[in-house]
């Protein structure tokens, strides 16, 4: 695949996309939203690719929001739309069926925050700093900032980044519980990668198991979500990978998932 404003590579099982935007510290404009849509698209329907990891390029910025010189001059009807179109591109990623690991590399703010948010682990080094900036130019977020912060973090933490506008360094985002896990910068992508290939040699159904059921208890009530689990839980007995996982730790050696 060819973008204009992406990388994508695969070391084995794990698609790496990377944002190509440093001369603008990777921001969000229409094109890139599309493209992203596109790759992860592609990640979904490749069943070589298990997990996808997603970073910045650039040593500032993961994705330092929405290209603002785009949005000034847009209508309410086009900023509605635009809204929308980043909305469905995360809710893409949060859907994938795939493990996406954000590796956050410098600035997540804006929409960069809000695109973190929708993969589904977040290691961020330790000199990163996110915040929804918006409100410092007169607008609120809109590619689903008001809801994965109140749902990752608590309404309080989503009312103070949003109203306040400024940004948290990754220490306390992690204490946030916006955040996965904070290292050293220097240790950033090795321990991105390391996660990455444990995600990668896991059983497959089992971890789409896993994020759908999240994904669905998140939005219902408890006993809705419990039932959800079990049945998630018994159609993981018809798999291959069920069998050889139970039959590999008997034997006390290591399984290998195909998928199946």
């Amino acid at each position: 695949m060819t973008f204009r404003n992406l990388l994508v590579e695969d070391a084995g099982a794990v698609r790496r996309i990377t944002l190509n935007r440093p001369d603008k510290l990777n921001a969000l404009n229409h094109e890139t939203l599309s493209e992203l849509h596109e790759a992860f698209a592609a990640a979904a329907g490749d069943a070589a690719v298990r997990v996808v990891v997603l970073t910045g390029a650039g040593p500032k910025a993961f994705v330092a929001g929405a290209d603002i010189a785009e949005m000034n001059g847009l209508t309410p009807a086009q900023a509605r739309d635009f809204s929308r179109h980043g909305q469905r591109l995360m809710s893409r990623i949060e859907q994938l069926g795939k493990p996406v690991v954000a590796m956050v590399n410098g600035f997540a703010l804006g929409g960069g925050l809000e695109l973190a948010m929708a993969c589904h682990l977040r290691i961020a080094a330790d000199t990163a700093k996110v915040g929804q900036p918006e409100i410092n130019l007169g607008l609120v977020p809109g590619f689903g900032g008001t809801q994965r912060l109140l749902r990752l973090a608590g309404r309080s933490a989503a009312l103070e980044l949003c109203l306040l506008g400024q940004p948290i360094d990754a220490a306390r985002a992690a204490a946030l519980g916006i955040l996965t896990r904070v290292v050293p910068a220097a240790e950033l992508e090795a321990e991105t990668m390391k996660v990455a290939n444990q995600l990668a040699n896991a059983a497959p159904q089992a971890l789409r198991g896993i994020l759908d059921a999240v994904l669905v208890g998140g939005e219902a009530a408890l006993d809705a979500g419990l039932e959800f689990e079990t049945q998630v839980f018994a159609v993981t007995f018809s798999t291959e990978d069920m069998k050889e996982g139970t039959s590999a730790f008997l034997a006390r050696r290591s399984p290998t998932f195909s998928g199946r």
